[in-house]
């Protein structure tokens, strides 16, 4: 009896072990795929995710004439902070006021296939290449503070009345000489925002008993504007004024005055700089600015340029206020920053 007894347990045993090992390889394999399609969803899920965090926003091309002016350094700044504020991203490049290394530049952001881009021209008319290259991309041009000659190219442009920052340097002028006088002119041909402003200048003096005694380009810069000013004041020391097309080159003609003791000379700018504001704030020779805000124009392009983006309409010209800064209000302005 006990050896047919365990003679059953043997056979039941050879019997269930195969069916054991079976039921465990089914429940490694169920195990193995169930952790196959957790993998998968979860390689999903990543995929996705990385893909929502890779994802980009818009990217914008900024160029200016040049970088070393502190005037477009702030807008350049302000831009970034807006830009950046709403998780995109601002190229910035410094052609240093050459139009060959500005359209070079261009050619590489639109490599970089941005999206929109601010331009401010080194030479109003040189720039074409670049616009004509920018069109052909299908890149909307916010063309800010200088107008290019080529604006059938450009989408829109935010710039301050520059024609207006000259009369009111103008006005002023007259005011303070009303029996006219000597005086000379630091301009700059190739920057159509500084074009603009001698023409106000000199529709708001015409016929006011002036006389232009130089008229000179400056290239917008200070270096250059005080050694232009220095061999005017050397050439005419009877001089009256000096009409500048921006506030680095009023600062050059200043430090040209004060080198050779010009002290009874009335020096204007336009740009409403700090650097500038400092000086009317003394009540010397630096008289005058007729004031832009850079901050605003940063602000309107930027503005402008998601609106193009969106799909939105805008108009091809959105000026920006000017108005003179001189002793009577610079404190109202204060001396540390920009407007």
């Amino acid at each position: 009896m006990k050896s047919n007894y365990v003679k059953f347990l043997g056979i039941l045993f050879v019997v269930l072990i195969p069916l054991f090992l079976v039921a465990c390889g089914e429940e490694e394999s169920t195990t193995s795929e169930d952790s196959e399609v957790e993998s998968e969803d979860a390689g999903g899920t990543e995929s996705e995710d990385t893909e929502g965090e890779d994802s980009e926003g818009y990217v914008f091309g900024y160029t200016s004439m040049t970088q070393n002016n502190p005037f477009f350094q702030v807008i350049e700044e302000t831009m970034r902070e807006e830009i950046e504020a709403n998780g995109d991203e601002l190229i910035t490049t410094n052609p240093a006021m050459d139009v060959s290394l500005q359209i070079s530049q261009i050619e590489d952001m639109i490599a970089q296939d941005i999206d929109a881009i601010f331009l401010n021209p080194v030479d109003w008319e040189g720039i074409r290449p670049a616009l004509e290259q920018l069109d052909e991309a299908g890149i909307p041009i916010i063309n800010y503070d200088t107008e290019v000659k080529a604006f059938e190219y450009v989408t829109a442009y935010v710039g301050s009345d520059n024609k207006n920052a000259g009369k009111v340097a103008g006005q002023d002028l007259v005011e303070r000489f009303p029996d006219g006088g000597k005086i000379a002119v630091l301009d700059s041909p190739t920057m159509n925002s500084i074009n603009d402003r001698i023409e106000g200048f000199m529709e708001a003096i015409d016929g006011k008993g002036f006389e232009i005694v130089a008229q000179q380009d400056a290239q917008g810069d200070l270096e250059t504007a005080l050694g232009i000013a220095e061999d005017i004041f050397t050439t005419n020391p009877d001089i009256d004024a000096v009409m500048a097309g921006n506030d680095p080159s009023a600062l050059g003609a200043l430090a040209a005055a004060k080198a050779n003791n010009v002290t009874d000379v009335a020096i204007y700018g336009v740009d409403g700089s700090p650097d500038a504001k400092a000086e009317i704030a003394k009540g010397e020779q630096f008289v005058g600015s007729g004031a832009q805000s850079p901050m605003s124009i940063a602000t309107q392009s930027v503005e402008t340029a998601y609106q193009l983006l969106n799909g939105e309409e805008v108009p091809e010209r959105i000026p920006v206020d000017t108005f003179l800064i001189n002793e009577e209000n610079v404190e109202e302005y204060g001396t540390d920053g920009w407007q």
